[in-house]
């Protein structure tokens, strides 16, 4: 008799733990009164402004004799080309090389070219001949 008892104690102790699980579960009944709701001020309606869209991306192709021989992608602030492969068909334009990225262009020739022409502007006109 005292195994059954014993057997009960333990099937008794996992049944209460389940039904105190579930009966902390069950929500309070919330009550019938509707929630105090604050009154937020209008503001004035702020200036809205819209920049025009800049355009996304530009595609330039160079054609020699009716055959594409490179392509320029200006996208954003960056700048590619795609060239044919060397020693390509060019009747086949389907293999085509990586692209080349531009990274720094340099204006070597254009900065004295640019000096030269303000000391040209400096020096005043040579005076009209005289007869």
């Amino acid at each position: 008799m005292m195994r059954t008892s014993t057997l009960w104690t333990f099937l008794a102790l996992p049944l209460l733990a389940c039904s105190a699980i579930a009966s902390a579960q069950t929500p309070a009944k919330p009550s019938d009164a509707p929630p105090q709701l604050e009154r937020i001020e209008e503001m004035g309606e702020a200036p809205i402004t819209v920049a025009p869209a800049a355009p996304r991306q530009q595609i330039t192709e160079k054609r020699e004799a009716g055959v594409t021989s490179e392509v320029k992608v200006t996208s954003g602030g960056s700048t590619y080309y795609m060239k044919p492969a060397a020693g390509a068909d060019p009747a086949n334009s389907a293999t085509l090389r990586g692209p080349q990225w531009k990274v720094l262009e340099f204006d070597l020739g254009k900065k004295k070219q640019k000096q030269h022409d303000e000391e040209a502007a400096d020096v005043p006109a040579p005076p009209a001949p005289t007869k």
